[in-house]
């Protein structure tokens, strides 16, 4: 089997999101920004919030739109943790999602033990630990 390069899996893995949300959301994202950094992936999705919560929001429910919200992601966070480990075929460490209902963008950072095996793994960007003593 031929391994894939590092931007077929961020593709990849930005199309599935797309239709996991559209599938259990009900809302397709505007666009998705995948990129691995070492051994994660930093994910930012655009236009994510769905029409409910933006009625809540709206309303005056922000307290409420916003436990809809922590409830959504508690409850797709078992769909995207396997989707990420089907795609790169390794186990998925830790898995954190924050959405601020105010700009409608949501962040997910994947923390993985290794990294995937692909093609041209040089193009992965590495942590330079010089710098994070700064």
């Amino acid at each position: 089997m031929i391994q894939p390069t590092i931007g077929q899996l961020e593709t990849k893995i930005s199309q599935r999101i797309i239709n996991l949300y559209n599938e259990r959301l009900g809302k397709s994202p505007s666009q998705i920004i995948c990129h691995f950094f070492d051994t994660e992936i930093v994910i930012s999705i655009e236009n994510s919030v769905t029409q409910a919560e933006q009625t809540l929001l709206k309303g005056g429910y922000a307290t409420l739109a916003e436990q809809v919200r922590l409830y959504l992601e508690k409850i797709i966070k078992p769909d995207l943790k396997n989707l990420i480990e089907e795609i790169i075929g390794q186990p998925v460490l830790y898995l954190m999602t924050n959405t601020n209902l105010t700009t409608g963008r949501t962040g997910i950072v994947i923390i993985l033990k290794e990294l995937p095996e692909v093609r041209n793994p040089e193009y992965i960007p590495k942590v330079n630990v010089r710098n994070l003593a700064d």
